[in-house]
């Protein structure tokens, strides 16, 4: 029996249609029944833990619990004017996208771009923390190319926020995913005028921007996900609405959530290194995180004098990349 016969079955057997009450009362009746029907499941649960093995009817009366909240569901589908096979159908997408493995994004955007528009599909992006003025900033290069100005946390208390450029690394990584990171890289898909209008202008950006700043005040909240398997499904589906209409709406809340953990992960062992260096394989959706591999002797390197000029900002790249062994070290975050 699919659940579309069922629904019609169980529809003839609705007595507070027969009794003629009114559209609101039947419907009270039946959500109160689905209330009451998921506590008398409850109860016998509380005999089974009570007597155990002595319980020899706790699967009929299970059984016979579960049944009566099939009829109550069907009865208010039918009063809202819902098929069942839809509801059913609907709600299986839902906890698939949620809950079926990531699928470590086996397709690339950009593909079919000219190599001058595609994002590199391997990149070393070093990390490296300084003090200007006496706050904490960070410098970054790609591939030993220094990558814009140094960062700050932008608070009146540092809070880590100047490493926030890992979770585009993350998202590009996972999601195959990071207009900012475009922008960074000038990988901007200028030969398709309304793609790079869309996917990769200063709307696209400032979305994601916004959905690391929200991932980041809620995993504030969370012990920054350490020792956390998954993140609310609320938080997903608000990113989903953020972004949804752009081509990473393709990804599902499985993959979002991949990203995002990858992102805090590789990010706490920024704090506690003070840097570091992402290795990021985007054909193989893979993003590595290496400590340096002495990051307490690096530490007097972690001075500039002032904030004015670069130069000991370049010093400090240069030592600090030194201490740096590719090959040691090395944690797979995925």
């Amino acid at each position: 029996m699919d659940f579309r016969a069922y629904q019609v079955e169980a529809l003839r057997t609705d007595v507070s249609a027969a009794a003629g009450k009114n559209g609101t009362d039947a419907l009270i009746v039946s959500m109160l029944g689905l209330g009451g029907e998921a506590g008398q499941l409850l109860s016998e649960y509380k005999k089974h833990l009570r007597d155990g093995e002595a319980h020899k009817l706790f699967k009929n009366r299970v059984c016979e619990e579960l049944g009566d909240l099939l009829w109550y569901l069907a009865n208010v589908a039918s009063k809202f004017d819902l098929d069942l096979d839809d509801v059913a159908r609907f709600n299986l997408a839902k906890v698939q996208e949620r809950w079926d493995a990531a699928n470590n994004r086996k397709q690339a955007f950009d593909s079919a771009c000219i190599e001058a528009e595609r994002l590199p599909r391997q990149m070393d992006v070093l990390f490296t923390e300084i003090l200007i003025d006496g706050r904490p900033m960070v410098e970054i290069s790609v591939n030993g190319e220094r990558i814009g100005s140094p960062l700050g946390d932008n608070a009146y208390d540092p809070d880590g926020y100047r490493f926030h450029d890992v979770f585009h690394l993350s998202y590009a990584a996972v999601l195959g995913w990071s207009p900012n990171l475009r922008a960074f890289l000038r990988r901007k898909r200028k030969s398709q005028p309304l793609l790079d209008e869309v996917e990769d202008g200063g709307r696209a950006r400032i979305l994601e921007e916004a959905v690391v700043a929200l991932t980041f005040d809620y995993a504030r909240d969370h012990s920054f996900l350490a020792g956390i398997d998954q993140v609310d499904y609320g938080l997903l589906k608000t990113i989903r609405s953020m972004v949804g209409h752009l081509e990473v709406g393709r990804c599902s809340l499985a993959d979002w959530e991949a990203a995002i953990f990858k992102g805090f992960e590789i990010w706490r062992q920024m704090i506690a290194n003070r840097g570091g260096l992402v290795r990021i394989d985007l054909d193989g959706g893979l993003i590595v995180y290496e400590a340096p591999d002495d990051a307490a002797g690096a530490e007097k390197y972690h001075k500039v004098p002032s904030s004015g000029g670069n130069g000991a900002g370049d010093c400090f790249s240069a030592v600090v990349a030194e201490a740096y062994q590719p090959a040691a070290h090395a944690k797979a975050v995925g």
